[in-house]
């Protein structure tokens, strides 16, 4: 088994795709007006979560100038070191979002821009559900995915092997509401990344609100 074996797949595609990535998403204007509604929605200091940090632009980076208090969390560590790098306003971590300590209303705000697609069913489940309970009540996620109806599709990305999981948009909303979430507004696009390897790929954009309520300790540490 190589070393490569023993990672998490994801891990090992960023690590080599690395700001090859941020130019090539970097003109997604459903992306940027996401970011752009959180900006006009949080107050200043506001807790933020990036799940699946890459770069750190423009996500991260937006928001930290903006004054709030942004924590990247990714697989990669060859993006941990750029992100850190590009955006020093932010701090960021290498770390298994799945695996990862998250203690409830913890967060004012999540980001999850298409960082759960090489999970399986159950565990994009599982961890939408445990970002909407690290939310405040009253907090905000935005979820990006790829909305097709596929299930462990072996596929190429910008020229990088990947297995991708996803849901089709009505599941894929279905499992946002079913974590906690209130879904707000939902934004489809279409969108081809500026790379040679790149295809056109739809992009499901949800705007949530976690309206609920916390019991107890926080549990999730």
């Amino acid at each position: 088994m190589t070393e490569d074996d023993r990672r998490v797949p994801a891990a090992v595609v960023f690590d080599a795709l690395g700001l090859d990535y941020e130019k090539a998403f970097a003109s997604s204007e459903a992306h940027r007006a996401s970011v752009e509604w959180l900006l006009g929605q949080l107050e200043p200091g506001s807790r933020v979560l990036d799940v699946g940090s890459g770069t750190g632009r423009p996500t991260a980076q937006t928001l930290a100038e903006a004054g709030y208090d942004v924590l990247g969390v990714d697989v990669s560590p060859v993006m941990v070191e750029v992100a850190s790098h590009q955006v020093p306003q932010a701090r960021f971590q290498l770390a298994d979002i799945r695996e990862l300590p998250l203690a409830d209303g913890s967060f004012d705000a999540v980001c999850v821009y298409f960082s759960l697609l090489q999970m399986t069913r159950a565990e994009q489940s599982a961890v939408v559900a445990r970002l909407a309970r690290a939310l405040r009540p009253g907090g905000l996620a935005v979820l990006a995915t790829v909305p097709l109806d596929v299930e462990a599709v072996d596929a190429v990305f910008m020229g990088q092997p990947v297995r991708v999981t996803s849901f089709a948009g009505a599941d894929f909303t279905r499992l946002a509401t079913e974590a906690g979430l209130t879904v707000l507004a939902e934004e489809h696009a279409l969108f081809a990344p500026a790379h040679p390897d790149a295809i056109p790929e739809p992009h499901l954009f949800l705007y949530c609100r976690h309206d609920g309520e916390h019991d107890g300790e926080h549990a999730g540490e």
